[in-house]
């Protein structure tokens, strides 16, 4: 039962992100907001991530290619890139377009790593696509065929890139290397590569305004959907599977959608339902009947 709260917990806290983000947005420069919440994250975690470090050197130095393109890929790119899609569009679009990550990541796999897709996974890709673009262009045809999409919308597609490429490097992870020290090791990384970019925006057309939102927003964002979400959900993995765990990911639009609507007062339109169940018709097709299917197979 612990293990189910824990994982029901992480994509509340993830969807936070999202929402406090946007809450703040007109506050705080996007990227200085990723690089503040990182280093916080960096303090909070160096005393104990310090010491695996410098034991795990020798794994470091000889995976450092593969460690730094982690590092790059989900620390220093894909919350920056939410925090400048959340600009210009709405905390409810962003989750929702986040949701369609599971079916990047199988496409990536099937683009890079060559692994077979089936027509169901393949008719799965283009049903969650199918959503994404009815979002993005909100059902209208015209800004399709024009490509006139929102900016905001732009990036949080290019952030959701960035994660499934993340995701699929992780094969490439050193097996002598635990989660904890692979995590200390992309926010120590991560952070210093968004140092500069962070601070020459610091005086950029978005001025810092240190109140308590966005402070507290920093705070929350560097300790719950960062550390705490972290420990959760590899706590959560561990008891449950891979498999099960992973089906809780989809709680993110829910929770994201509910929160925009209830802190943030954004609205709904009829083609908001439309691309979220595109999309979820489209994740059940290409991944979650395929693991279902595998399972099947594996009792018999």
């Amino acid at each position: 039962m612990k293990a189910y709260l824990l994982l029901a917990l992480t994509p509340l806290f993830w969807a936070g992100n999202v929402v406090s983000a946007r809450a703040i947005h007109a506050d705080l420069d996007p990227v200085a907001l990723a690089f503040l919440r990182w280093l916080l994250v960096l303090l909070l975690i160096l005393p104990w991530g310090l010491p695996r470090l410098w034991r795990s050197r020798a794994v470091i130095r000889a995976h450092l290619p593969i460690l730094l393109l982690l590092s790059v890929l989900s620390v220093t790119c894909f919350n920056t890139f939410i925090y400048l899609g959340l600009q210009d569009t709405t905390a409810a679009n962003s989750a929702m377009l986040q949701s369609a990550a599971p079916v990047v990541i199988v496409l990536l796999n099937f683009m890079l790593l060559r692994e077979g897709l089936s027509l169901r996974q393949w008719a799965g890709t283009l049903v969650s696509l199918a959503g994404v673009t009815v979002l993005v262009s909100q059902a209208d045809l015209s800004l399709v065929l024009g490509l006139d999409f929102n900016r905001g919308d732009i990036w949080i597609g290019v952030a959701v890139l960035a994660w499934s490429l993340y995701s699929v490097a992780l094969r490439g992870r050193p097996e002598g290397l635990d989660g904890f020290t692979l995590f200390a090791f992309n926010v120590l990384i991560g952070t210093l590569l968004l140092a500069p970019f962070a601070l020459g925006r610091l005086g950029g057309p978005v001025e810092i305004q240190w109140n308590l939102p966005v402070v507290s927003a920093v705070i929350y964002m560097a300790i719950f959907p960062s550390i705490l979400a972290y420990l959760f959900w590899n706590r959560g993995v561990a008891e449950l599977g891979a498999a099960r765990a992973s089906l809780f990911i989809h709680l993110i639009p829910v929770f994201g959608v509910l929160m925009s609507v209830l802190f943030l007062g954004e609205s709904l339109y009829l083609f908001h339902g439309v691309g979220i169940l595109l999309i979820f018709t489209g994740i059940y097709l290409a991944t979650i009947r395929r693991t279902t299917g595998r399972k099947a197979g594996t009792k018999s």
